[in-house]
């Protein structure tokens, strides 16, 4: 099940079938009769017969859990080394391999709480563990997607000034780089408080289950209309257009420049790193927020949302993120790339030592010596 909600659930108590859980401008429309469904316990506590569908379907109890057992099992040990790497292993901390390592930060503090919420699917869509615990998941879940596009963005302008102006490099201060991470982070968690201020859980007697972030009462619906229609706007949109003119003009000066002799590897460099991003953005960014979007447009609007499992879906590709991210690191970043096959090959200085000693290739040994003191990963 997604982080968001879909139906609205209405406080007014009525003897008969209720309408498709979405604001309505009057009671006439609350109590129609062409699109009611069957209630529990006579209470109107009611939710319409796609959303009742969709959570007792194997889309959200048997799909969305084993898709968030993967992100969890390549998620956590993935982001854990590229933080342990990026803080412990790489000496030299350049502005990208900043932005890297909170964006790992930010994958890592998503994931451990991904358990909880392969629970609440395997259980039915039932939460069982509060109220303070399901505010807590949707709030990182958030602000991970948030931090992760912020950061991807930095990242993305940072090496378009490293493409049409190289000398710049030479000039960076990583401190400026560190003062807008500490920004994002503040901006991205201040973002996220009202989820922390209106009740995540509701109960659905016709279901017997307790929704989290699934269903919310009808009195919160244009508050948080208007929170998550804005933040998919100021969060992606935004954001989006920012790392579009990026690649369009780091394109074209490479194109420009396309005789230098250099120019064929930065051309490779930035396509790949483009192609990343893009796979991003399309697969996990966008159908979220543009699912997000016109989802809450219909909230508001007062129209009926058949939508919900295109919702459902695309709010669940959004976590994939976290899975992808270090391979990101991984394929971008020479520095990482050579720790990571340092730490896993535990090329320490002992173990070039003894093969210089073995195989007598007194240049290969070099060679190997060589790439151990470039990277600053002899230990393992």
């Amino acid at each position: 099940m997604p982080f968001s909600c879909c139906f609205a659930l209405p406080r007014l108590p009525r003897p008969g079938p209720p309408h498709l859980l979405i604001p309505s401008t009057s009671l006439s429309n609350q109590l129609g009769h062409k699109k009611a469904t069957p209630t529990a316990s006579g209470k109107g506590n009611g939710i319409s017969l796609e959303a009742k569908q969709t959570l007792s379907s194997h889309l959200t109890t048997v799909f969305l859990p084993i898709v968030y057992i993967i992100v969890f099992v390549v998620g956590l040990p993935a982001n854990a080394l590229a933080v342990w790497v990026f803080l412990f292993r790489v000496k030299k901390k350049h502005p990208s391999l900043i932005y890297m390592a909170n964006l790992a930060l930010a994958d890592l503090m998503f994931v451990i709480w991904v358990p909880l919420k392969i629970a609440y699917h395997f259980n039915n869509n039932d939460w069982i563990y509060g109220e303070e615990l399901c505010k807590v998941l949707v709030g990182f879940f958030y602000a991970n997607m948030y931090c992760s596009i912020l950061f991807i963005t930095c990242f993305s302008v940072q090496r378009y000034r490293a493409v049409v102006d190289p000398l710049s490099q030479l000039h960076e201060n990583k401190y400026v780089a560190i003062a807008l991470s500490v920004a994002i982070w503040v901006a991205v968690w201040v973002t996220t408080a009202p989820l922390y201020l209106y009740k995540q859980t509701n109960h659905v007697p016709s279901l017997g289950i307790v929704t989290c972030h699934d269903v919310i009462l009808q009195d919160d619906v244009k508050t948080a209309a208007g929170y998550f229609l804005t933040v998919s706007i100021l969060g992606f949109l935004v954001p989006s257009i920012v790392c579009s003119v990026s690649y369009v003009l780091m394109l074209r000066s490479l194109r420009t420049n396309a005789s230098h002799p250099n120019m064929g590897k930065k051309r490779r460099k930035a396509v790949v790193l483009i192609i990343t991003v893009l796979v991003l953005f399309i697969v996990c960014f966008a159908p979220s927020n543009i699912m997000l979007i016109v989802h809450y447009s219909l909230l508001l609007s007062g129209a009926t949302n058949n939508l919900y499992h295109v919702y459902v879906t695309s709010l669940c590709l959004a976590s994939l993120n976290s899975c992808i991210d270090p391979f990101v690191y991984y394929y971008i970043s020479e520095d990482f790339r050579n720790h990571i096959k340092n730490t896993f090959l535990c090329r320490s200085q002992r173990l070039v030592d003894s093969r210089k000693v073995s195989s007598g290739a007194l240049k290969y040994s070099k060679s190997i010596i060589s790439d151990s003191a470039h990277t600053q990963s002899s230990e393992c």
